[in-house]
């Protein structure tokens, strides 16, 4: 006998999904002091990808994920250059600019519009 699963309404999915973008975007914020939990945001939007396509949350998750690997690459960036100085520029610009992303990335959820 196999077990099914209830299937969730259109309301109680997008719901789900908002709520996973909310999650990730707190954990974003968090990693701004602490880097871990930023690849740990990251692992959910790819896990839960799927989950949340076609909902609005599916645009935040792009958001959030490219907001991920910017931040790397500008981080490895500034630390490659940080014995020339300019890196300490570099790094202060992106730790400003992931701010930026995550603040109106919530906002802009908030407000139940699309991050783009």
């Amino acid at each position: 006998m196999s077990e099914q699963y209830p299937v969730k309404s259109p309301e109680a999915r997008e719901q789900s999904a908002r709520d996973l973008a909310t999650l990730v975007y707190l954990i974003q914020a968090i990693s701004l002091f602490t880097a871990l939990p930023f690849f740990i945001g990251l692992i959910i939007n790819y896990v839960k990808g799927d989950d949340v396509r076609g909902t609005l949350a599916e645009s935040h998750f792009r958001w959030q994920i490219r907001t991920f690997w910017f931040s790397i690459l500008w981080f490895v960036v500034g630390w490659l250059t940080v014995w020339i100085f300019v890196g300490f520029v570099i790094l202060g610009i992106s730790w400003i600019w992931v701010i930026y992303r995550v603040i109106r990335g919530w906002l802009v959820l908030a407000d139940g519009r699309p991050a783009y």
